[in-house]
């Protein structure tokens, strides 16, 4: 059997969204990624001549949770005020008193044999978010030989034959929240760290985007300057890179290559920069969290909707629970992974959504400005 075939196995994060979970198919097509562009025209690569640029930083995995924890803290902090502001329009149409804010649930967990551990923060049914996550994961494994043999066209000095397979790292945060009213849009974003314990392999990898069911494009514009702004920092050519991979990999391709939202940035297996500097491009983006989203959700929340504008919100959940459930690869594979956490996986699905046979909104609605921009990629900064 082909080792492809062979490596379904998933390694949850125990996250939300998409790439929250990693997996032994992810982990082989990224091994293969690494090599193909590191492998020189010879097909070997001494192990010294790799050593400064490629080794991961042994601290980096302390550092990377620590990063993720307080990065958890402050996001879920800043929900819980916006949650306590209230939400008077959905309110007023679900024809009720102003719902007292909720706090998130905090859910710490730990994988049997010291395996992993981490920190669910949940909210549901709350005065502004119906639904939301914010998710912390640090979990320990074994890449089987498979996967090993993969690796030795640049790991020249290991001894293959002697070994059966290396321990790896991943840790990460995972965050989907989707408000009440649908105004305000959805929004998801994930950054994670992988490593093991020898052999160099090592990367970054994550991203943000944002799902509206209505489009604002002053939204729009806010979202994707902030990001960019994280990007320029580490080069002027990294958000548009990271925007087309978003825009290409966020589609429900058996619905004519629809995008899930409007996009944001997206990227993995990264290590072009050495360690410390792919660190701190990670946490310049995830550090924009609170920036790019708090912002739009404050600005949307108290906008009065009508039932037909509910019912619109609940057909684009509908699709965003096809993406994840037909073209996620995480949620493909890790949902059949040992000791996955099923309800973390699937954190990312809305509380409520709608199917409609054949529905299609009227030429020159809102609803249709919403349909052009997630079938036609735009360059939002430039507007």
């Amino acid at each position: 059997m082909h080792p492809r075939n062979e490596l379904l196995t998933g390694i949850a994060l125990g996250a939300v969204g998409v790439a929250a979970i990693l997996n032994w198919q992810c982990i082989y097509d990224k091994i293969e990624n690494v090599v193909r562009r590191r492998k020189p025209s010879s097909g070997r690569v001494k192990r010294a001549a790799l050593k400064n640029e490629y080794d991961r930083d042994p601290e980096m995995r302390k550092k990377m949770e620590a990063y993720v924890l307080d990065l958890q803290s402050r996001i879920v902090t800043a929900l819980e005020e916006i949650e306590d502001e209230g939400d008077e329009a959905s309110a007023a149409f679900d024809g009720v008193e102003r719902r007292p804010g909720k706090k998130f649930r905090r859910d710490p967990w730990e994988r049997p044999n010291g395996r992993g551990h981490g920190l669910t923060c949940v909210i549901q049914d709350g005065s502004v978010f119906e639904k939301g996550g914010v998710n912390v994961s640090v979990i320990y494994g074994d890449l089987p030989k498979a996967v090993l043999e993969r690796m030795s066209a640049y790991q020249t000095n290991m001894e293959l034959e002697k070994v059966k397979s290396m321990k790896f790292c991943a840790i990460g945060l995972s965050m989907v929240i989707h408000p009440r009213n649908p105004h305000a849009p959805t929004f998801h974003c994930n950054y994670r760290y992988f490593d093991t314990d020898n052999g160099g392999m090592w990367w970054f990898g994550g991203g943000s985007d944002l799902t509206p069911s209505y489009l604002y494009e002053e939204d729009a514009v806010h979202f994707h300057t902030v990001l960019k702004n994280a990007c320029d920092k580490f080069g002027e050519d990294l958000y548009a890179e990271f925007k087309t991979t978003c825009d290409l990999y966020f589609r429900n391709t058996h619905r004519n290559n629809e995008m899930r939202g409007i996009g944001g940035v997206f990227f993995d297996d990264f290590d072009r920069f050495e360690a410390s500097k792919s660190f701190e491009m990670a946490k310049s983006l995830g550090n924009s969290v609170i920036e790019s989203y708090c912002p739009l959700v404050r600005r949307r929340k108290d906008t009065p909707f009508t039932e037909n504008q509910k019912r619109w919100q609940q057909l684009r959940r509908g699709r965003y629970v096809e993406f994840n459930l037909l073209h996620d690869r995480g949620t493909k594979f890790g949902i059949a992974m040992p000791d996955a956490r099923t309800e973390s996986i699937l954190m990312s699905l809305p509380l409520t959504a709608r199917w409609e046979y054949k529905h299609s909104p009227e030429v020159g609605t809102e609803e249709a400005k919403l349909m052009d921009a997630v079938l036609t990629p735009k360059d939002w900064v430039s507007l």
